[in-house]
């Protein structure tokens, strides 16, 4: 192989002025006018190649051109398939490289020529830009551009793949993309679903990884190419990025993030489930989020209200759990996605964090944190309470606290004033007692919430009895402890002036406490009490009770169990 500075030596002679005919030439002559900076092969005898060619005579006149046919010159190097002075005059070629050659009449079609083409003893003259080259003992070149550092997984035969990727021929001819057609390439690999080159090598890629594969044309499309865009014999390069992978037979994968070291419940089938949730592709583009709504995504589990892969993987959850479940798409949107956010055949990422989780049936959870010794006396329904509260979410989120306030909160038990769930949990208390009640929504606020408390929200109430003041069964406001005066009309009319204004009502009632005859309803304001108490006898509100308007309640309603104003 005529190469290096014999070569240039005999182009300068060739075409130094002045020097006259320097006479037949030996050997081919090599002008390598263009070489790509980066050669990462060079021709040798037995590669296969292609290429392009204008083939002159030393007046310039054409004889033959590949690109007058349309088509790219394919031979092999160095096997007597080429004449000679092309055999040794591609050799040491690197793909694009560009030379003039100069073929001796010896070197190509001697004496005797090719009729009507090459006269005998014409030496020839090549343009030619090397587009190929490979050889048959080639394996699959593959060279790995990124790899993320997270992998948990790689390609195996019968995955289900989705990916990007540009083609190329060997010399940076552009032939496909799926960039731009808008979308992935999905298909399962090795099944032969796919060219036997790009079937290895997309084995053992990450998500998320960039490769470059490199194929011989006899992994490829080999000797008929393929439409008018891949020629006969055309190595292939393609950039090849693996948005994600999954087999028919996986199920969801859980990685559990974060695990409160205290789960005394885990969710099943039929809970009602509150969560924040990130959702990404394997690439991780982001297709929704709760967070960005700032609210969270409530459901029951296990009753197909959401995708079966989410019905899955919410299930054993606990209170404050983090956890991320991995989605195959034949559990998740399946081959025609979901919108415009979520590709056919997509593996979905959720990232949760379960704020908490209800059952229908749940009744009030109590903890009792602290009981005084030696409590016999409890709380029961009308009494009135003095107590202090911090009320928060599941997950910890502080919505009220009686503590932010001057004074403790004051209920009476059973007046329908507070949620069911309190009044429940505040039963059968000792003063002094310290618990912790736990609220599902449907004793609490419902599916509906309220001002600062979200809907189907499990409530969170930690509470300390202060103070308890026996109640009154519900609609009295005073009960007797013994049977009342016989002539209660005439005691009560003070000055025995046959009518009772306010004032004598009132002084009445206070002496009948005082002496221990009777009780009014426990409330902060005794006075409000008995004004109510007096508004309610003073039927035709003339602000005085007559004996026609003065009645216990017994009497209104028949019954001795209690009696009262």
């Amino acid at each position: 192989m005529a190469l290096g500075s014999r070569l240039l030596l005999l182009l300068s002679l060739l075409g130094a002025p002045g020097l006259g005919d320097p006479g037949p030439l030996e050997d081919v002559v090599i002008d390598r006018y263009y070489i790509p900076k980066m050669c990462l092969r060079e021709v040798q005898m037995g590669d296969f190649i292609r290429y392009h060619y204008n083939g002159t005579f030393k007046d310039g006149k054409k004889f033959d051109s590949s690109y007058d046919r349309g088509a790219t010159v394919a031979g092999v190097v160095g096997v007597g398939r080429l004449i000679t002075g092309m055999d040794r005059g591609l050799q040491g070629m690197c793909v694009n490289e560009r030379r003039h050659l100069i073929v001796p009449p010896h070197l190509g079609y001697g004496s005797i020529g090719v009729a009507g083409m090459i006269p005998p003893d014409a030496t020839l003259y090549f343009d030619v830009i090397l587009l190929d080259i490979w050889n048959k003992e080639d394996k699959l070149q593959i060279t790995t551009l990124h790899k993320p550092e997270r992998c948990n997984r790689t390609v195996e035969n019968s995955d289900f793949v989705r990916y990007h990727y540009n083609g190329t021929l060997l010399d940076g001819t552009h032939f496909d993309s799926s960039y731009s057609k808008g979308s992935t390439y999905d298909t399962y690999v090795g099944t032969g679903w796919l060219i036997k080159g790009m079937d290895e090598g997309l084995l053992g890629m990450c998500a998320g990884e960039k490769r470059r594969i490199i194929i011989p044309p006899f992994l490829a499309y080999g000797e008929k190419g393929y439409g008018t865009v891949i020629p006969p014999q055309a190595s292939l390069v393609f950039d090849v990025l693996l948005v994600d992978l999954h087999n028919p037979k996986d199920g969801i994968s859980l990685e559990h993030l974060e695990v409160p070291a205290a789960c005394k419940r885990k969710a099943v089938t039929g809970d009602f489930v509150r969560y924040h949730y990130n959702g990404t592709l394997m690439d991780g583009t982001l297709f929704d989020s709760s967070y960005s709504r700032n609210h969270t995504y409530d459901t029951y589990i296990g009753k197909g209200y959401v995708i079966p892969g989410m019905d899955q993987g919410l299930q054993g959850v606990c209170f404050g759990e983090k956890r991320r479940i991995i989605v195959p798409p034949h559990l998740g949107y399946g081959e025609n996605g979901a919108g415009n956010k979520i590709p056919g055949s997509a593996v979905l990422i959720f990232d949760i964090h379960v704020i908490d989780f209800h059952n229908p049936l749940d009744s009030v959870a109590i903890e009792t944190l602290s009981r005084p010794e030696g409590c016999n006396v409890t709380t029961q329904e009308r009494d009135f309470i003095r107590y202090h509260y911090n009320c928060s979410l599941l997950d910890g989120t502080k919505l009220f606290s009686s503590h932010d306030y001057s004074l403790p909160q004051e209920a009476t038990l059973g007046a329908s004033k507070m949620i069911d769930g309190l009044n429940t949990g505040l039963l059968g208390m000792c003063i002094g007692e310290k618990r912790v009640i736990i609220i599902p929504p449907h004793l609490g606020h419902g599916e509906n919430g309220a001002q600062g408390v979200p809907g189907s929200a499990v409530l969170r109430f930690e509470v300390e009895l202060l103070s308890r003041e026996e109640g009154v069964p519900e609609g009295y406001l005073f009960i007797w402890h013994g049977d009342p005066p016989a002539n209660l009309y005439e005691d009560m009319d003070l000055n025995k002036d046959g009518e009772i204004p306010r004032e004598e009502f009132s002084t009445f009632i206070k002496a009948q406490l005082t002496e221990g005859k009777g009780r009014l309803m426990p409330s902060s304001d005794p006075e409000m009490v008995i004004a109510d108490m007096f508004q309610n006898q003073d039927r035709n509100q003339d602000g005085k009770i007559t004996a026609e308007e003065l009645k216990l309640k017994s009497d209104e309603d028949q019954e001795r169990i209690h009696e009262e104003l």
